[in-house]
């Protein structure tokens, strides 16, 4: 089939424009955190019940109404307008996916600048879910940094023109077993975000009062972080685990068998035993807390060198990126 040119433009214009959208989305998120929180100061006049002033009534308790004008601190109203932001350059991104792939009549991630924007768009989906309520919000901000990078590594070095897949990958399998696996991939970058910040937080427990220690100290608290590294590793864990059952499926229909210790089977297999090493810590007492956390990012880590130095650097049979 050929690529359809203008759809597959318009695909790589919508990415780059989320791509900036996300930053300016950052940017905002991370400078309601560094904002001091300012008490709401009250101004008027105090009336009398028929709403006349009360003559020399500023330091006089009487009966009355006080007319006050509030205004949220700027640190409220930068969330308030970063959260509307995001949610804009999530809309942008999921466009630039699925156009990429009307472009070229597949599923949009076969190789690895698709399968590392699907990733990420899952990841900021999983993101706007979680953290929903508004005093959670601003963590965004620091789940947008990854992100960001990641989206900027995909759009310059590993970015590919829009084209067919190899014939190795034209399987009705490339859209269940990537997807899935892009899915439980974004969602367990948003674990290694919050427990990241858990340990912070435990280290600072008085980070100061310069920029970053602004930001750390308006983080939610300990407990919270690792509650909700934790709810998401629960999600994404049996979904990954379902990825790489569909991988061992197609890999009997494709190869002949269903495991081979194939170096990215491998890797893939590791991240999934430690993911499930943290969740047996997260329920054992003595390792609920710092060393969970630490073995939740070596799961994040794992995953990460199994996505860049098993496709970029090790040679096997998924080697398909399109580098």
């Amino acid at each position: 089939m050929d690529v359809d040119e203008t759809l597959s433009r318009f695909s790589d214009l919508t990415f780059g424009t989320a791509l900036t959208v996300y930053v300016l989305a950052m940017i905002m998120f991370l400078m309601s955190l560094a904002t001091k929180s300012k008490t709401v100061e009250k101004s008027g006049q105090l009336v009398a019940a028929g709403g006349a002033p009360v003559a020399g009534a500023d330091d006089v308790r009487t009966p009355g109404k006080v007319q006050t004008a509030e205004k949220a601190p700027l640190g409220d109203r930068l969330a308030k307008m970063a959260y509307g932001v995001v949610i804009l350059a999530t809309t942008l991104h999921i466009t630039s996916i699925v156009l990429r792939g009307f472009a070229t009549g597949r599923a949009p991630w076969g190789n690895m600048y698709e399968f590392v924007s699907i990733a990420c768009a899952a990841g900021m989906v999983a993101a706007l879910v979680v953290l929903r309520k508004r005093e959670y919000r601003p963590l965004l901000g620091f789940v947008l940094l990854p992100i960001v990078i990641l989206l900027f590594i995909a759009g310059t070095y590993l970015y590919t023109n829009a084209a067919p897949v190899v014939p190795a990958l034209k399987s009705y399998w490339l859209a269940i077993h990537v997807s899935i696996v892009a899915l439980g991939s974004g969602v367990f970058l948003v674990s290694g975000v919050a427990s990241i910040l858990y340990l912070l937080k435990l280290k600072f427990p008085e980070p100061g009062d310069r920029f970053w220690g602004r930001i750390l100290q308006r983080v939610p608290p300990a407990q919270t972080l690792d509650r909700i590294a934790y709810t998401t590793v629960v999600f994404a864990f049996p979904l990954f685990g379902l990825g790489v059952i569909c991988g061992a499926i197609w890999a009997e229909s494709a190869w002949g068998r269903f495991w081979g210790w194939d170096p990215k089977e491998t890797v893939s297999f590791i991240a999934w035993v430690i993911y499930a090493a943290y969740l047996h810590a997260r329920a054992t007492a003595g390792w609920r807390n710092t060393a969970a956390a630490w073995i939740n990012i070596a799961g994040f880590t794992a995953m990460l060198f199994n996505l860049f130095i098993i496709n970029i650097v090790v040679s096997g049979l998924h080697s398909y990126a399109g580098l």
